[in-house]
């Protein structure tokens, strides 16, 4: 359910698909990401008062009593103050009777500006859970695709989510260091989930959009996308290398669309199962001789 007109590309988590989805932002702040097209030529808004009050009354009128779900779009909604995202959750809550959970995408930097009591006021506010796209945990790769943040940076974002109480539903890219950085990815990203301990961890697969700067690097030559074998093996070496705190529980997934080896499980107790899972894949995948790279990518 969606009620902002304006002419912009709306973007959702999967899991998101019967929620309300409240506009909240138009694009994304950060937006220098080199393997993002989701918000290429889009200036980035703040919706006004009136436009969020407006989707909210739509939203009402159409299904008071059956919003049991909520999404705050864009990229960023958590670049909005604190106390302005309070004011909308209270409306939202008194709204609609009947609604459970509130939920955002969550950028790094965003986070980062938000102090751990603010962060845990939305959670109690009814900021649910939070998407968080780290999708590496290697400093040098971070810098290389410009995610704004460092290792450091990147795992303190997700530790405060963790520390609110809200639920962290995070993303890892596998290839985004290509064929030269992959050992050092799938490494350092393990021990970044390890850091951070989400709640729930998903895998997608590095795509090539038109317009982005990883594209033309691609094309250029400066980069070697993984065979699908390297992107199974890569995603092995991560889950191998993960270890998950006692009492603790992440739900794992890895069946995006883009995803070669579609698996998912609940570590730490699927762990032999996932790994066993993908080197049966990886005996399949290594007898591949010839592959069609632009299936990784949009035009």
């Amino acid at each position: 359910m969606f009620f902002d007109d304006y002419d912009t590309p709306v973007f959702r988590p999967p899991s998101e698909a019967r929620s309300f989805i409240l506009r909240l932002t138009r694009g994304c702040a950060h937006n220098t990401c080199t393997y993002c097209a989701m918000y290429k030529g889009v200036k980035f808004q703040v919706c006004s008062d009136d436009e969020i009050s407006t989707q909210i009354a739509m939203a009402a009128k159409v299904g008071q009593l059956y919003v049991r779900r909520i999404f705050l779009a864009d990229g960023d909604a958590l670049v909005l103050p604190t106390d302005k995202l309070l004011k909308i959750l209270a409306v939202l809550y008194k709204t609609f009777p009947n609604l459970q959970r509130v939920t955002t995408y969550a950028g790094p930097l965003d986070i980062l500006h938000k102090s751990d009591e603010e962060l845990k006021a939305l959670y109690e506010a009814g900021l649910k859970m939070a998407y968080y796209g780290m999708e590496t945990g290697d400093s040098e790769l971070l810098k290389e695709v410009k995610k704004g943040v460092n290792q450091e940076q990147s795992i303190e974002a997700g530790q405060k989510i963790v520390r609110s109480g809200m639920k962290l539903s995070m993303m890892i890219i596998s290839g985004l260091g290509g064929a030269a950085g992959s050992e050092r990815h799938a490494k350092e990203t393990a021990m970044a989930i390890n850091a951070i301990q989400p709640n729930m961890l998903s895998a997608l697969t590095l795509r090539l959009y038109k317009g982005t700067e990883m594209l033309a690097k691609y094309e250029g030559g400066g980069f070697e996308l993984l065979s699908p074998w390297g992107l199974a093996k890569e995603l092995h070496t991560m889950i191998s290398l993960l270890e998950v705190k006692p009492g603790h529980h992440i739900l794992f997934r890895s069946n995006h669309v883009s995803n070669y080896v579609p698996i998912g499980g609940t570590l730490p107790q699927d762990k032999a199962r996932l790994l066993r899972e993908l080197e049966e894949a990886m005996e399949q995948l290594s007898k591949l001789t010839d592959w069609d790279v632009y299936t990784n990518m949009e035009y």
